[in-house]
C-alpha cells in the first residue's frame, strides 16, 4: 500500500501526474476515464467531466468511506465503481478506469468464457493481471454495475466492462496504472494476433510464474 507516510497533497499531485501521462500516451481521451487513490478515511478521485490530461491537484475530489463527497470538485459519476473495488479489496490503494481503445474493442467481442477472456500471451500479463472476467453491459450511471463490480472484485483485481472498458486496481496508485497499461497492451496484442496461429503460455508455464511471482 501507499502507506501513511504519503500525504494527501502528494497523492493529489501523483493522480494529476499519472492522469497526464495516461492522456498524453492515448490511454485516455477527452473527458473519459477516471483515476483514484485510497486514503485512510476515503479516497481521492478525478472529478466528473474532467480530462485526465489536465487535472488540477487542488480540485481533485475527496470521497469518504461511505461514498459521500467531502471536498474538491464533484467526483466522477463512476466513483461508485471505485468505492465497490476499495470495499472488496482492502489491499488496493489505487484504481484506474479507462475507455482505452484496444480493451474496449475486446470488450465488444463475443467470448465463449466470460470468466477469463484473454489468453496468457506474455509472462508480464500473467504477472500483472492473470485473470480477466468480462462483466455484462450496463448503461452509464446504472448503480447495478456497482453490484457486478463488487462481486467480481472479490476474486479479481482487474475486470472488463462490456462495451465500456477496464477497471484495474493495484497495491499503489502507480501499480494500478502499470497494471492498466499492461492490460491495454495485451488487448492490443490479442487483436493483432487474431487469425494467426499463436503459441500462448502453457498451464505449466503459467503455474511456474504464479509460484515465482505470487500476487
Amino acid at each position: 500500500l501507499q502507506g501513511a507516510g504519503v500525504s494527501e497533497t502528494k497523492l493529489r499531485e501523483a493522480i494529476a501526474r499519472q492522469g497526464q501521462s495516461l492522456y498524453q500516451r492515448r490511454y485516455a481521451h477527452g473527458s473519459s476515464g477516471n483515476i483514484s487513490a485510497r486514503l485512510f478515511d476515503g479516497f481521492l478521485i478525478s472529478p466528473t467531466n474532467s480530462c485526465l490530461g489536465d487535472l488540477d491537484p487542488a480540485r481533485i475530489s475527496k470521497v469518504d468511506l461511505a461514498g459521500k463527497h467531502v471536498s474538491g470538485d464533484k467526483p466522477s459519476k463512476e466513483s461508485f465503481l471505485h468505492l465497490a473495488m476499495y470495499q472488496e479489496r482492502p489491499g488496493a490503494a489505487g484504481i484506474v478506469h479507462l475507455h482505452c481503445t484496444h480493451c474496449v474493442a475486446v470488450s465488444c467481442m463475443c467470448h465463449d468464457n466470460t470468466d477469463d477472456i484473454l489468453p496468457p500471451i506474455t509472462a508480464y500479463y500473467v504477472m500483472r493481471i492473470g485473470r480477466l472476467p468480462l462483466l455484462p453491459y450496463f448503461r452509464p450511471g446504472d448503480m447495478a454495475l456497482a453490484d457486478a463490480v463488487r462481486a467480481a472484485a472479490r476474486a479479481n483485481h482487474a475486470m472488463l466492462l462490456a462495451n465500456h472498458g477496464p477497471v484495474v486496481a493495484g497495491k499503489s496508485l502507480e501499480d494500478a496504472v502499470y497494471n492498466a497499461e499492461e492490460l491495454e497492451e495485451t488487448a492490443r496484442l490479442f487483436l493483432m494476433l487474431q487469425g494467426s496461429k499463436t503459441c500462448f503460455l502453457t498451464e505449466e508455464q503459467v503455474a511456474a510464474l504464479k509460484e515465482a511471482f505470487p500476487s
